[in-house]
């Protein structure tokens, strides 16, 4: 007769399944298997005191969510239906060949402006305009585009901070509780911080400001091509548990994205998943999903566990080694 295994063994099991999938979705959305590259690093160790948000404000809470996970397939979708964002993104990114790199650079962009102190902050956006410097061509219908533009940085900042805010509303944490009914707006207003550093000007600053700022540019913007939405929605490289969490992610990223730009993107949009039974459901699966990956993870992610301890809020992180020692900039 087969022993059954202790429960100390399936424990152990369990520990280990659990250690390596933190691994593998750390180095998916940071290059590094600790979450800890050299840019998280830099946020315990560069500079001191707060950066650009405040601690535990709403930019960190929202930023610091797994709702983002969400909000960036719907991001990605809305950026997707401007024709000169796609131009460049088709001829200069690397999203093909390499998607998940690609993705720990937005990453980066995101944690370092959001958790890092001033300095870090300001050094980042600096390496970001330079980047964007070197980003310039011709699309397809002959308009120049260049990454610096403000109004492409503009384009940008307004379909990111759209799919972000959708998502913490439809399967993030419930921030009316600790910022207010409100809270939108003050993101919304927070957040346009890190664009104007990049260059991008006339920014809203609440809810209906942004509703209005995409609806504007709607004239303009295009369809967005089959394979770019295909990729979106299900890119390679992934294992089978992956696959299912993914589906249910970019599933919700293509309801929670704006009504002005679903029909572009050929998904259902906000507007459609309020009013359908079905469609409601698949967003409380994303969020149900999403409430068990915050389980195995941890309640912080590496880059807000950096800060928390370059703040003196939280212990140094067990991936600082001596070797790290606090820089200036």
């Amino acid at each position: 007769m087969w022993a059954t295994p202790c429960a100390a063994t399936r424990s152990r099991s369990a520990l280990r399944t659990s250690d390596r999938f933190r691994a593998r979705f750390r180095r998916r959305v940071s290059g590094d298997p600790s979450g800890a590259p050299d840019w998280v690093r830099a946020i315990a160790t560069v500079g001191g005191g707060p950066g650009w948000f405040a601690p535990d404000g709403v930019v960190w809470r929202v930023h610091g969510d797994l709702s983002t996970l969400v909000g960036g397939v719907a991001a990605l979708l809305g950026q997707g239906t401007h024709p000169l964002a796609l131009a460049g993104v088709q001829r200069h990114s690397s999203y093909r060949t390499d998607p998940w790199g690609r993705l720990a650079g937005t990453a980066r962009w995101l944690t370092v402006t959001t958790f890092g102190s001033a300095q870090l902050a300001e050094r980042e956006a600096a390496r970001v305009r330079a980047m964007h410097l070197r980003v310039r061509g011709t699309a397809p219908d002959g308009q120049s585009y260049s990454a610096s533009d403000p109004g492409l940085l503009r384009w940008v900042h307004l379909a990111f901070t759209d799919a972000f805010l959708a998502a913490q509303d439809a399967c993030g944490h419930d921030l009316a509780q600790r910022f207010g009914p409100r809270w939108g707006d003050a993101y919304v207003a927070d957040w346009a911080r890190s664009a104007q550093a990049l260059g991008a000007l006339d920014l809203p600053t609440s809810r209906s400001e942004l509703a209005e700022a995409l609806q504007e540019q709607r004239p303009g913007l295009v369809p967005v091509p089959d394979d770019l939405r295909a990729f979106i929605t299900g890119p390679t490289g992934l294992g089978g548990a992956e696959r299912l969490v993914y589906r249910r992610i970019a599933r919700a990223g293509s309801l929670v994205l704006s009504p002005t730009l679903a029909d572009l993107a050929g998904v259902p949009g906000r507007r459609r998943s309020s009013t359908s039974v079905r469609l409601r459901l698949e967003l409380a699966a994303a969020r149900a999903s999403l409430r068990a990956l915050q389980l195995t993870l941890g309640p912080h992610s590496p880059s807000e566990r950096a800060a928390r301890y370059r703040l003196g809020l939280g212990p140094r992180p067990e991936w600082l080694t001596q070797d790290d020692v606090p820089k200036t900039v």
